[in-house]
């Protein structure tokens, strides 16, 4: 995954953001697909890190959902990564065996939010309208 090219086509805000979903459980992925869908948002999901490392991130508004455990490279593995390639997109981590030791890892590396399985839908939403909003600014 590389840096996100410079718009050539106007702001991020113009374009629909998108949110990515890394998560290994089919279940949730069709969950949270279904959930972001509801309220007008693009989701791409990934079955694991390296699936997502793969491709290229858009230059529109978007965030991350990330699993804490993944298949491979763990979730907060893989924001080290990001970091160190100088990928910078907001992340919402979700797991449903968290501590605080993994929270503040998380939150340290720049996570804008940790849920723990099962969330609330709304708490969902909302973190991902403050990340976008985060990407936005940050354009």
């Amino acid at each position: 995954m590389t840096e996100r090219p410079k718009s050539t086509h106007g702001p991020t805000s113009a374009r629909d953001p998108i949110v990515f979903v890394v998560e290994d459980d089919v279940s949730i992925c069709r969950a949270l697909s279904n959930l972001f869908q509801s309220v007008g948002l693009q989701v791409e999901v990934f079955g694991s890190a390296s699936e997502m490392l793969q491709g290229k991130l858009p230059d529109v508004a978007s965030c991350l959902v990330l699993d804490v455990r993944l298949p491979g490279l763990s979730g907060l593995d893989f924001q080290t990564e990001l970091a160190k390639a100088n990928v910078h997109i907001p992340i919402i981590f979700m797991t449903g065996h968290g501590d605080i030791p993994m929270t503040v890892r998380a939150m340290k590396g720049g996570a804008v939010d940790f849920l723990t399985k099962p969330f609330r839908d709304q708490d969902m939403l909302d973190a991902v309208v403050k990340a976008i909003e985060r990407d936005r600014g940050a354009a």
